[in-house]
């Protein structure tokens, strides 16, 4: 019955003068998630962004691919019908037999949205004519304006849609459409999070990993694999960085205070980052920090560790709750992988009594005993692209 899907755009629709730019990266994404599919048309409609599948049998896949991607927040399985009132009527009745029939309704509201102003009859009369056309052809249904079972939906642009469902989406902007940013990817619950919500707000991702093996195993190199898996349904394809930071802590172990180890650490894994970054035209670092979930997510911490890099470190959740972080994390999948008892180079050698209100003169008078730059280019040797 159905015979075309209707992507409603939401905040991309909003955008003005750019909105022809973030339309086409949406467009493009769509275009790629459903190239496995063959024959599928995608073309706009005065506002919404229309899929023609050539066979009714992939609607449910095509749905599945395409539900997950930002910039849209409905979709609607709909039946594209030529604009005359005879047409229409006919359409309405076959849908409604369709929801009468295996959804057992018996209320319903019609609601028409005339973008086309030339359409001969206002949207008003029209829902009053359509809910006349159902009452006549249906025993024991009813109109409801306020609580209906199900709405009927109609939209008349250059053709008309019909429709009575809305699958609700992700929203958010299309990923590319504000910079990139490299996520530092760890095998918690906190930063596959953040670079969800980072790629929610348009910004294209790529990852960056420290490990100590052999101090921490290969499954968790795997675990951090598998959740950059989970993370490209929603972010697309996500370049994975990995660097052995061994050196670094065998380093500070032997020449700086414990309780600043962890600072320290981080203070190197941003200058690394900070140069991946550099030499590849990425624009941010995006890490999973909560304020005051650990030592080094203090404000004094947090402020040291930001102070070794010149380039913007955007923290998504740093207002946010452990409990908020999880729903999260389970909405998108990432959730048991997260929780899988692998330990990361930060736990590892992670420090009995952490500093938990550095000062900065401290950590540089630490840094000091270290040869930071010949460090850097020592753990560098050691990366990994998957």
């Amino acid at each position: 019955m159905y015979n075309l899907i209707a992507v409603s755009m939401g905040e991309v629709a909003l955008k003005g003068k750019n909105r022809g730019y973030f339309e086409k990266k949406l467009t493009d994404r769509i275009k790629r998630n459903v190239k496995e599919f063959e024959n599928v048309s995608i073309y706009k409609d005065q506002g919404k962004i229309f899929i023609e599948p050539s066979n009714s049998e992939d609607f449910d896949r095509i749905i599945e691919k395409v539900r997950k991607i930002f910039g849209i927040v409905l979709l609607s399985p709909c039946i594209k019908v030529e604009k005359n009132v005879e047409s229409i009527e006919k359409k309405i009745i076959e849908l409604f037999s369709y929801l009468v029939k295996n959804k057992g309704i018996k209320t319903f509201k019609v609601q028409t949205n005339r973008t086309d102003k030339e359409f001969e009859i206002k949207s008003l009369d029209f829902n009053r004519r359509l809910g006349g056309v159902i009452l006549s052809n249906f025993n024991d249904i009813k109109v409801d304006v306020h609580n209906p079972d199900v709405f009927i939906y109609v939209d008349i642009k250059t053709d008309c849609y019909i429709y009575s469902e809305r699958i609700k989406t992700v929203g958010g902007l299309p990923i590319g459409t504000n910079g990139k940013g490299l996520l530092l990817l760890s095998g918690g619950i906190d930063s596959p999070v953040a670079g969800y919500m980072m790629a929610k707000r348009g910004v294209e991702i790529e990852a960056l990993y420290f490990h100590t093996y052999p101090f921490s195993s290969e499954r968790a190199n795997e675990k951090v694999k598998k959740l950059r898996d989970l993370l490209e349904d929603y972010c697309g394809k996500i370049r994975l960085r990995s660097i052995n930071m061994l050196e670094i802590h065998k380093a500070i172990k032997a020449n700086c205070l414990e309780k600043n180890t962890t600072i320290l650490a981080r203070r190197f894994m941003m200058r690394i980052a900070e140069r991946i970054s550099k030499e590849n035209g990425i624009d941010i670092l995006i890490t999973g920090e909560s304020l005051g979930q650990v030592a080094s997510q203090t404000i004094e911490s947090m402020c040291v560790i930001e102070n070794a890099v010149d380039i913007p470190i955007i923290k998504p959740l740093v207002g946010m709750d452990k409990t908020e972080i999880v729903e999260i994390s389970k909405e998108i999948g990432t959730f048991e992988t997260s929780i899988l008892p692998y330990e990361d180079c930060c736990q590892i050698f992670a420090p009995k009594h952490p500093a938990t209100k550095p000062k900065l003169d401290n950590i540089l008078e630490d840094e000091n005993n270290l040869d930071i730059q010949n460090l850097i280019d020592t753990v560098i040797q050691t990366l990994e692209i998957n």
